[in-house]
């Protein structure tokens, strides 16, 4: 079998830069473009040292050391923290690329009928591989992005009522909601009625505002609020919503001036 050296160094080269870059776009690690070019060629050619015997334990340690100096010379060294999370991920988003294009490679490769898998000839090329690897990573950046982004605005949430009865809610603070008590400018938090089940707050009618419309609204006192195991020392109201909040388990829409402690 053929090998051709150069097209292998130049494919590894292409891969760690792939990886080196998502790392830093993941991390926001302020490096220059030519650290990481220096840190992807080492890598590249570091897949010479495939062709050394070497036991399956020393390859393994070499591969470890490899990539400890791709991402020091591509992101520098501030601390042991700093390079390992930079390392780890690393190692992560060559398994979310491994997987992608074994994925790819398998719907291309084989058919089924039924339970049986039939193999068509086709597999991933190089070609296909430089394709299909960006494609894969920016994937991965903008669903990793709009996660963090999405899951940073959720809160676990304990209420005490009144009565003494706690609830534990997941809440998600909806940057629409700038909901106050017209009468003592309390903010006011909008909890799903289903939550409440057999407890019946003593509640107030309070006048709000929003984009469409004016309208009604029943509130309620509580005794404590805990959100992410701080207790809201800020005097606030509880709204009462008839209608479910369509997201993933969420059951109160939190106000941002007491998130933002405004």
């Amino acid at each position: 079998m053929k090998i051709y050296l150069d097209l292998v160094i130049l494919l590894n080269f292409f891969i760690d830069y792939l990886l080196l870059a998502t790392v830093s776009i993941i991390l926001k690690r302020n490096t220059k473009i030519i650290r990481l070019i220096i840190g992807s060629l080492f890598g590249g050619l570091s897949i010479l040292s495939l062709f050394i015997t070497l036991s399956s334990i020393n390859l393994f340690m070499l591969k470890i050391i490899i990539s400890i100096i791709m991402t020091l010379i591509s992101f520098g060294y501030k601390n042991i923290k700093y390079t390992i999370n930079n390392l780890v991920y690393l190692y992560l988003i060559s398994i979310i690329l491994g997987g992608g294009l074994y994925l790819i490679n398998n719907q291309l490769s084989y058919k089924t009928y039924g339970l049986i898998f039939v193999n068509n000839g086709l597999s991933i090329n190089i070609i296909l591989i430089i394709l299909f690897s960006p494609l894969v990573i920016y994937s991965y950046i903008k669903t990793t992005k709009k996660l963090k982004e999405e899951y940073s605005r959720y809160y676990k949430v304990e209420i005490t009522f009144l009565n003494n009865k706690k609830i534990n809610i997941t809440g998600f603070l909806d940057t629409g909601n700038n909901l106050i008590d017209p009468y003592q400018k309390r903010p006011i938090l909008v909890l799903n009625k289903y939550m409440l089940k057999d407890y019946n707050p003593r509640c107030i009618l309070v006048p709000i505002k929003t984009i469409n419309k004016e309208s009604i609204l029943k509130c309620f006192k509580i005794k404590k609020l805990v959100i992410d195991k701080k207790i809201i020392k800020k005097d606030v109201l509880i709204g009462i919503s008839d209608n479910n909040f369509n997201m993933e388990d969420v059951n109160i829409l939190l106000n941002k001036k007491i998130i933002k402690g405004e």
